[in-house]
């Protein structure tokens, strides 16, 4: 059985994340800068020929219809393909953190599943396909740091230098519904300017934007608020990443944090300069590589 194993699928950080507008179908209008870190998820695919998606949860339980298996149903469809997969999953990026988990996973199932079933879809369609599923999922399959606007599907490739940063997860969750639907967000923000962003060192950037969704989160979970409070103890300017309940900070310094509060998940990530599996699909009808 051919199988193609250790397939990464890498979380990101919403460095900044301003709310500037809103559209009459009720979709956020964004501005942001998406990098790419080394906390990953990995996922195992093995085909199968009587044409069935199966799933094995190797940490813990997912939904059963989850962003893998739909991203797997989805690439079959568009494709009319007659082969199907078992896709293990093991899981290490939390739930409902605002690190883009689920789609991240979705991106690197449409990418290894194109090349295990032979496909040679090439990144235009498969990126059609993930943003049926997803906002994030496109930034994923783009493979790079990007600029992002628009409802997250207007991306912008940026370079953005070597770094550490210090994730915190605290035990509880955020639904992105409870937030983005919330009467007090903030959505008339001003908008960034991607130069501006690129002429700024990290704690410049940091320290001139900030998450709209922020202040609304830690009023729904304290726990936010905790974090942050706990990242501000130790000399660090914290803050929340995407929709989620992780926070971050720009670790420049050779820091022991000391004792981790028993109901908070840390590590220590480093920003990647491009996505593991950049190449896997071709670009314009032109293979790039692949790893």
């Amino acid at each position: 059985m051919q199988s193609l194993y250790d397939i990464p699928a890498p979380a990101k950080l919403n460095l900044f994340l301003h709310i500037v507008g809103r559209r009459d179908d009720g979709y956020h209008l964004l501005q942001s800068a998406f990098m790419l870190i080394d906390w990953c998820d990995t996922l195992h695919f093995s085909v199968r020929r009587d044409g069935h998606i199966s799933r094995e949860d190797l940490t813990w339980a997912l939904p059963a219809d989850d962003l893998v298996v739909r991203a797997a149903r989805a690439l079959q469809q568009a494709t009319n393909c007659t082969q199907g997969a078992h896709i293990g999953i093991h899981k290490s990026i939390p739930a409902q953190a605002g690190m883009g988990g689920g789609s991240s996973d979705a991106a690197s199932t449409l990418l290894a599943l194109n090349r295990l079933w032979n496909l040679q879809l090439p990144l235009q369609e498969l990126t059609r396909i993930g943003l049926a599923l997803g906002a994030d999922v496109p930034f994923f399959l783009g493979g790079r740091n990007a600029w992002v606007e628009g409802i997250g599907e207007t991306l912008t490739p940026i370079d953005i230098p070597s770094s550490r940063w210090l994730v915190v997860k605290p035990a509880a969750g955020l639904e992105t519904a409870r937030i983005f639907f919330h009467p007090n967000l903030k959505r008339d923000s001003e908008y960034a300017t991607i130069y501006g962003f690129a002429a700024h060192t990290f704690d410049k950037t940091l320290s001139q934007t900030r998450n709209d969704l922020q202040a609304i989160a830690q009023a729904l979970c304290p726990e936010v608020n905790q974090a942050i409070q706990w990242l501000d103890s130790k000399g660090f300017n914290g803050r929340m990443t995407g929709s989620g309940s992780a926070v971050f900070a720009h670790f420049n310094q050779e820091t022991d944090v000391g004792n981790v509060p028993h109901n908070f998940e840390v590590k220590l990530c480093s920003s990647l300069d491009v996505h593991p599996l950049l190449g896997w699909a071709p670009s314009d009808g032109l293979s790039v590589g692949s790893v």
